[in-house]
């Protein structure tokens, strides 16, 4: 299997993903956000790019939800942090969700044959979907407007290191990135809440008051759930 990790939206080009399974990752915090609501009930996720969108797909008993640099749309139900999507909000429920860089992170994917939502939260879950999927892989890390994030890097490390131990390296191939990713995830395997702390968007968050969400974020591997785009809604994936 060909594993191509991308370091940011900027760099993705549409057509590489053609007959391809691309994950998309956006730990802080539209993955983590979407994977978090599926998992608490909701129905389906819309993923769109503009509130215009966003407010033009709603329907009757909708909720919206997202942000923009951080913080919650005027009128929108929710932000982007997992731990608003609670079970008693979303149970049953479509959302339509627009964040400043996941939901473009999918979007952008759309002409994949598989795509699915990644994070530190699921890793393991994906990287199985991924070998099940039988197709070259690329790993779409969001970033922050176009530029590379820690955090996301260390998510698609993970996903390649989950990746190795059900193929073995000899059947795999990674880009220069990826390889440098994986080596980055593995030296701070044990420290990884520190280290997305320390990230520029770890110090962003924390300091806009969002310690909660880098806590639940930043663990490995609590799910087997994976959210999958069917049309142009993200589901759960079935086992």
């Amino acid at each position: 299997m060909h594993i191509e990790v991308v370091a940011n939206i900027g760099e993705a080009r549409s057509d590489e993903f053609l007959h391809k399974t691309v994950i998309v990752v956006d730990v802080l915090r539209a993955t983590s956000t979407i994977i978090t609501a599926l998992m608490n009930g909701c129905k389906a996720i819309v993923p769109v790019e503009t509130v215009l969108k966003a407010k033009e797909l709603f329907r009757e008993g909708d909720l919206l939800g997202g942000e923009r640099f951080c913080k919650k749309i005027p009128g929108f139900d929710f932000g982007n942090s997992p731990l608003e999507y609670t079970e008693a909000a979303v149970q049953g429920k479509r959302i339509i969700l627009t964040t400043t860089n996941g939901t473009r992170g999918i979007q952008k994917a759309m002409k994949a044959d598989h795509v699915l939502a990644g994070a530190l939260l699921n890793s393991k879950a994906c990287a199985r979907a991924a070998v099940d999927f039988k197709r070259d892989t690329v790993i779409l890390c969001a970033g922050t407007q176009d530029v590379f994030s820690l955090e996301d890097g260390l998510c698609a490390g993970l996903i390649l290191e989950e990746l190795s131990i059900l193929l073995g390296d000899k059947n795999m191939a990674f880009n220069d990135f990826g390889m440098a990713m994986r080596g980055c995830y593995l030296q701070s395997k044990d420290t990884l809440f520190e280290t997305i702390l320390a990230s520029s968007n770890g110090k962003k968050m924390n300091k806009s008051g969002f310690q909660a969400d880098l806590v639940l974020c930043a663990k490995a591997n609590t799910t087997d759930q994976v959210p999958i785009l069917e049309r142009d809604q993200m589901v759960l994936m079935h086992h």
